[in-house]
């Protein structure tokens, strides 16, 4: 496969994951988080990063826009539940394996 297939092959399933995502409001960000180490803001943060390294100039906001489909405050008024303590711990343990793991 060449470069550029395999660019937008990349592309294109990116793009899937997000619709993917979009279809299922429903996973919270923090279960994403204990499950995966990642979230939609994770998303957008590292969107924004490949931007900045590319020389484009991209705030936060306008990258979480991107992968959320609409301004982040919008989409977190609409889907984003109450985080239960349950789940808080969980993503501290979570975090802290990680942390350890890096160590």
């Amino acid at each position: 496969m060449d470069k550029q297939t395999q660019i937008e092959l990349e592309a294109a399933t990116f793009r899937r994951l997000l619709k993917h995502l979009e279809k299922h409001t429903e996973v919270q960000n923090i279960d994403l988080m204990i499950l995966a180490s990642f979230c939609r803001n994770c998303l957008a943060k590292w969107y924004r990063a490949e931007a900045e390294g590319k020389g484009i100039e991209m705030d936060y906001p306008t990258a979480q826009e991107l992968i959320y489909g609409e301004p982040y405050s919008e989409w977190k008024a609409k889907y984003q539940a109450e985080v239960s303590d349950d789940k808080l711990t969980a993503f501290a343990e979570v975090q802290k394996k990680l942390a350890e793991e890096e160590g």
